[in-house]
């Protein structure tokens, strides 16, 4: 006969590679094994990991919420699915992969495209699942077996149906713009793809002479674009200048006449009000100069040098070419005054590269409807965002939105699929595709009809713009619904001084680390703990401390709930009302105490408010469980009461179980109770 018993202290090393065999060998996290005839599907699609990419605390974060709403819906009955996968993360694997060739003094163009990519796919096999195994030590149950990844050959189809459907439409076109360009990738890269820096620098007041007679002076923190000047600009309700409107200035150095311009788009407030206009090195002013019909002057080409067209300069970078213009300035006496300026400088968010704005000719997809679209499923509450306060920053970038530049000039990432195109497209492309491009689209296969479209995401603030509005108008697009129905913004992890972690400044933080010290169900339990509805947590390792005592608390525990059972498996029906005789008041207060906690979790949870529930089940087991109950039964423990204790237990291990999973599952599978179901994992959810 099988003695129920806990060794006496828990090792979370030696049950947690164990529990983690049990379920995958079980196939429960497959929703087509799942046992019981599961008609209604759960689905949530795992934001995709970069195949370059570690693990870090907000990663931890985000599985564990999704974790425990997925695992909370497979015990409550529903055919449950958590899709993974990995995107191939064009940009940042060309880096990695450069930065090894480097080492062997190499560059790409040694290689070739073919060659280069070869060397990518190399680099994959070996090093792009790495964050997959890591998100299966935090325990996460997703469905392995259906492991998708952008650069497969299914999903390559589906890219290239979503460009061409677009494409067909006229939705796609080719044009010249200026773009975002990193002179060290050289590639163009969307605004949502830098990262600012503020850096201090400098105003300079430049005398800009008149045709006529006398000057204005036009304030600059990049002088060295004044060679590509093709106009002055000032606002048209700008009193100052409202005579010198039409009238021509002769560009210093360059020495031509260039006309004075008025246009909405100048802030009266900065510098003089008198703004250079260079339309080739300058977004905003190559939108004044389509509405004025300006020329255009590229001085800087896409390794960051400059062009013959800045004549004095050409074959300087950007930075020397400012000193040799400021000398010159100050040789003509041009320079009025130069003021300290500290303003937000962009770099490349993966090689860390000044970015140039720069003309190229790109490909655009047009934004009009689809960001339609995407508005009307916010307004008409078809999708939901938790916290909904970030519907904010959602609306601003849709109303202000432009057309969307889809080329990168890179070697490794989808082929722009028209003969003769050497460009691929924009990572972001292929990842807006990724509900329903991962269940099998564009084939109709029976996934696609199960399990689309998905409930859940579970993502952070940084990419609302760059991927959750994305999937939304594309899913709207392709499958005529919406790709999901809620949207939760988990907090941002910051160190506990409230700044952004960073690995280079060492102060990132590996989950992994944590899990190794303190145990996965610890680490977990900590992090969760402090999803208290702020959009920052700032992180204390201390509540990871707590979440292992609460571990040893809840083995504990148990241990001493099964010395009080007899040596035989115990018939626990599914509820104890505890109006029999042999029942205590402590008994029926217990029982009386877990519906309402019950009712709280399932409460908390449907408003995924993670770290209530986690502070309710905290509560419940240590103080009214632990601390009241077992120390009354101590006293006296009647064979009902036994029974009490150990259908509370039950229902506790249930309730924890998709926060804390390991231990919940070890305990369980060493409860003495008839009937036990194969694993934790696919019991009922308490009612």
């Amino acid at each position: 006969m099988k003695t129920f018993e806990l060794s006496k202290t828990y090792d979370p090393k030696q049950v947690e590679g164990k529990i983690y065999q049990l379920w995958q060998k079980s196939g429960f996290f497959n929703p087509d094994n799942l046992p019981g005839g599961r008609k209604k599907a759960f689905t949530v699609v795992l934001p995709p990991p970069n195949i370059t990419g570690e693990l870090h605390i907000g990663h931890a974060l985000n599985t564990a919420c999704q974790d425990i709403i997925v695992r909370k819906k497979r015990m409550e009955g529903f055919r449950t699915l958590w899709m993974p996968g990995t995107d191939h993360a064009g940009i940042a694997a060309q880096y990695v992969v450069e930065k090894e060739l480097k080492k062997e003094g190499k560059t790409r163009f040694d290689l070739g495209r073919e060659k280069f990519i070869e060397r990518v796919w190399v680099w994959r096999k070996k090093y792009g699942n790495l964050i997959l195994e890591q998100l299966k030590k935090l325990g996460a149950s997703c469905d392995w077996s259906r492991t998708r990844f952008t650069m497969d050959k299914e999903y390559v189809k589906a890219v290239e149906t979503a460009f061409l459907h677009y494409y067909k439409k006229g939705w796609i076109y080719r044009g010249e713009r200026v773009v975002n360009w990193c002179p060290r990738c050289l590639t163009s890269l969307s605004d949502l793809e830098l990262e600012y820096e503020e850096k201090k620098g400098h105003l300079w007041f430049i005398k800009y002479p008149l045709k006529s007679k006398g000057f204005v002076v036009v304030a600059t923190t990049r002088p060295e674009t004044m060679l590509g000047d093709t106009a002055v600009a000032i606002n048209p309700k700008d009193k100052r200048y409202k005579n010198l409107i039409g009238e021509k200035v002769v560009l210093p150095i360059q020495n031509k006449e260039i006309p004075i311009i008025a246009d909405q788009a100048i802030d009266p407030k900065f510098g003089t009000g008198c703004i250079k206009v260079t339309p080739a090195h300058d977004l905003i002013d190559w939108e004044i100069k389509e509405r004025h019909k300006l020329d255009i002057l590229k001085i800087i080409n896409e390794n960051g040098k400059m062009t013959k067209e800045s004549k004095i300069c050409e074959g300087l970078t950007a930075l020397q070419c400012r000193e040799k213009v400021l000398d010159e300035l100050q040789k003509k006496n041009l320079i009025v005054k130069v003021e300290d300026y500290t303003h937000s400088v962009p770099f490349c968010y993966r090689c860390h590269s000044l970015i140039e704005p720069i003309p190229s000719k790109q490909w655009f997809l047009k934004m009009n409807e689809l960001g339609k679209s995407a508005i009307t499923a916010v307004k008409k509450k078809a999708v939901k965002f938790i916290p909904k306060n970030f519907e904010k920053i959602y609306f601003h970038w849709l109303k202000n939105i432009k057309d969307w530049c889809i080329s990168r000039q890179l070697w490794w990432g989808h082929r722009i699929p028209i003969e003769g195109e050497n460009d691929v497209l924009d990572t972001w492309f292929s990842a807006a595709l990724w509900p329903f491009a991962t269940l099998g689209w564009p084939e109709k296969t029976k996934d696609l009809k199960t399990f689309y479209p998905t409930n859940m995401l579970f993502t952070a603030r940084d990419i609302i713009n760059l991927w959750v509005v994305r999937m939304i108008f594309s899913g709207r697009e392709f499958m005529e619904k919406y790709p999901f129905q809620t949207v939760f913004i988990h907090p941002t992890v910051l160190t506990k001084e409230g700044k952004r972690m960073s690995k280079s400044l060492g102060t990132g933080i590996n989950p992994i680390g944590l899990c190794d010290r303190y145990g996965t169900d610890a680490t977990r339990l900590g992090i969760v703990w402090q999803i208290m509805g702020g959009q920052d947590i700032r992180f204390v390792e201390d509540n990871i401390a707590m979440g292992r005592k609460f571990c040893n608390k809840l083995w504990n525990a148990s241990r001493f709930v099964l010395m009080q059972m007899p040596n035989r498996p115990i018939q626990i029906p599914n509820k104890i009302s505890a109006s029999g005789p042999g029942f205590t008041s402590g008994d029926k207060k217990i029982l009386k105490t877990l519906k309402k906690t019950i009712k709280l979790i399932d409460n908390d949870l449907a408003n995924l408010r993670f770290g209530k529930a986690v502070h309710t089940l905290y509560d419940f087991f240590w103080h009214d469980f632990c601390d009241i109950y077992i120390e009354k039964t101590k006293s006296k423990s009647g064979k009902e009461t036994k029974k009490v204790l150990l259908y509370v237990l039950l229902s506790s291990l249930k309730l924890l179980h998709p926060f804390i999973p390991f231990i919940t599952e070890e305990i369980y599978q060493n409860l003495p109770i008839k009937n036990k179901k194969e694993c934790l994992m696919i019991e009922d959810w308490p009612k």
